[in-house]
């Protein structure tokens, strides 16, 4: 449906470098980074808005490089809504059905449709300057959707909602997109590409640095990055020294099941695969040390605790273990963890 093929962008003294990204139809892609990463000149391009210094957007199999913003059908939503003030939210929406010169019965049927379909029905009448911020986004959701674009376009569109208003607005979102619309949607909140992408773009100083499904881009980040932004702690450069053998930094090895053979690359271990214990556990877990705790803060799935084995580790565990432990920062604790639950890397 979509593809970008070597496209550069220059912008002051920012820059979109060898950008290529293909998007199916029915596709909800993320385009996940930090601020700055080039996320909106992106969309901005897709728009028509902003035309790239070289390298072609394929659009249905179409050249649509230089094609304007009006011949595109691909519908943006903007992350400020950018609604009308002095119209109420049925003139909103029906405003580009308005300027295509649709005829009033078309335009009520039309915005009736899409006003059911994004929950706004009741609100037809209302001004927009009396809508919350939930409202506004399903409003100016609205509005696009009302010219039946093939792909639209989400300019961190959860961003600035409290929780209960984003997994409301998450639901519809899934809706569309199973109904058929294809999505490209930017973020900076990993949880979020992850509960609505089936496939995710990383990116980074206007530069692609990974792209896949989210259970590989999540599961086998490729570079600390990336590991970062999607909120893996344990991650560490390491070498193969002999069979399920690998060292980190140089400073401590690990057991672990990888058929690699004599190459360098990441390793990951889970957070809450780890288990704590006064004394060492007998157990099938080949992976034993002893450390010092260094940090103690509550998480949103329990007690997080970072342990100086040699390397630090970030260990999650429940309140009631931790209760039962008595943790304290300055304790020695012994750790242990599966050889099966660390993920070997291969560095390309």
């Amino acid at each position: 449906m979509l593809k970008l093929k070597n496209i550069h962008i220059a912008l002051g003294d920012f820059s979109l470098t060898d950008f290529s990204i293909s998007v199916e139809k029915g596709d909800y892609y993320v385009i996940l980074g930090e601020s700055g990463a080039g996320k909106s000149v992106i969309l901005e391009m897709l728009s028509g808005f902003i035309k790239p210094k070289s390298g072609k957007i394929f659009f249905n199999n179409e050249d649509i490089t230089n094609q304007s913003i009006q011949k595109r059908k691909i519908g943006l939503v903007f992350q400020d809504y950018a609604v009308f003030p002095h119209l109420n939210v049925f003139k909103n929406i029906a405003y580009s059905l308005r300027k295509k010169g649709f005829s009033k019965q078309e335009i009520n049927t039309k915005v009736e449709l899409v006003a059911k379909e994004t929950g706004v029905f009741d609100l037809l009448h209302r001004k927009t300057t009396e809508l919350s911020g939930g409202e506004l986004q399903r409003v100016a959701l609205a509005r696009t959707l009302v010219s039946e674009p093939e792909l639209l376009l989400l300019d961190e569109p959860l961003g600035s909602l409290d929780v209960l208003l984003k997994d409301s607005l998450r639901n519809l979102l899934r809706k569309l997109n199973k109904a058929g619309q294809t999505i490209i949607h930017i973020t900076h909140d990993y949880e979020e590409a992850l509960s609505l992408a089936n496939k995710i773009a990383v990116v980074n100083s206007g530069k692609l640095i990974q792209e896949g499904k989210p259970s590989v881009v999540f599961n086998r980040p490729k570079s600390e990055f990336i590991a970062n932004l999607t909120g893996i702690k344990n991650f560490y450069k390491a070498k193969y020294i002999s069979s399920n053998t690998v060292s980190i930094n140089g400073k401590i090895d690990i057991q672990a099941q990888t058929s690699e053979k004599k190459c360098e690359g990441y390793i990951v271990i889970p957070s809450d695969t780890i288990i704590l214990s006064e004394k060492k556990q007998i157990s099938s877990a080949v992976n034993n040390f002893t450390g010092i705790i260094q940090h103690i803060f509550p998480s949103r799935f329990g007690t997080e605790v970072t342990i100086d084995i040699g390397i630090i580790l970030s260990v999650l565990i429940t309140n009631i273990s931790s209760e039962k432990l008595s943790l304290k920062e300055g304790k020695e604790i012994w750790i242990s963890f599966k050889a099966n639950s660390v993920k070997f890397i291969r560095k390309n």
